[in-house]
């Protein structure tokens, strides 16, 4: 586990003997699947740290309640043994006191009330996004899709999403260039980024059937792609 202030990146659980030596892949199960979920849905989880002389953020000694994160994003790498490992970037929830009130829990739609709710104002850290950069790839491709070629008309002109290849931020590191974003209707953007298919160098798309469309003028580095396989497609 990489700790911080405010930012876990924790490592999923399974593939170790009973020495706490890593002897196979971990996989997308149990725990690591619950988390995953997790993300999906926007749930919160509890974090507990234990005691470790390397972290200072962690306490002294036994354990303790850090409070409420949100799981942001999860991908697979190779860990220091060898094997396959999962990992998942967690962000504190700054206002723990999350407090939805089901007036029958056998009916996911039927929440308690919420006529007036509260407004507060908190800052955070965030990678802040070239926008003209994003737009730039949008508009090159007219706002369509390079997988599908959808385009999707609003009052206000055709909506698309500008997808990097290799997220940005830590661990991942991604540059915020052209070379590094694709233009996706916001379905594929989705399962781009949750590992659903993946891209090859000769652009045929993996886990799903067809080609990347890539127009003259815009150029993808292959590290990129690459980069992507390694790390978020889950069908390997």
């Amino acid at each position: 586990m990489t700790e911080g202030g405010y930012e876990i990146v924790y490592t999923g659980q399974g593939g170790r003997n009973e020495k706490g030596i890593h002897i196979k892949d971990q996989e997308l199960k149990r725990g690591n699947l619950a988390l995953v979920k997790n993300e999906l849905e926007g749930l919160p989880i509890r974090v507990i740290r234990g005691a470790h002389k390397k972290s200072t953020y962690a306490p002294p000694s036994g354990y303790r309640y850090d409070g409420l994160y949100r799981v942001d994003s999860h991908w697979s790498e190779v860990g220091n043994s060898g094997f396959k490992i999962w990992r998942y970037r967690l962000l504190k929830i700054e206002d723990d006191s999350i407090d939805i009130e089901r007036t029958d829990p056998t009916n996911p739609l039927a929440l308690g009330s919420n006529t007036k709710p509260i407004r507060k104002i908190s800052m955070v850290q965030r990678i802040v996004r070239d926008t003209e950069i994003a737009k730039g790839v949008k508009k090159h491709y007219d706002y369509a899709c390079q997988v599908c070629g959808m385009k999707i008309p609003t009052a206000g002109g055709f909506y698309a999403e500008a997808a990097h290849i290799r997220a940005l931020g830590s661990p991942h590191s991604g540059p915020d260039t052209s070379d590094n974003i694709i233009c996706l209707c916001p379905n594929h953007h989705v399962m781009f980024d949750q590992g659903v298919f993946s891209i090859s160098d000769d652009l045929t798309l993996i886990g799903l059937e067809g080609k990347l469309y890539v127009s003259p003028g815009h150029e993808i580095i292959s590290d990129h792609l690459k980069y992507h396989r390694d790390h978020y497609f889950s069908k390997k």
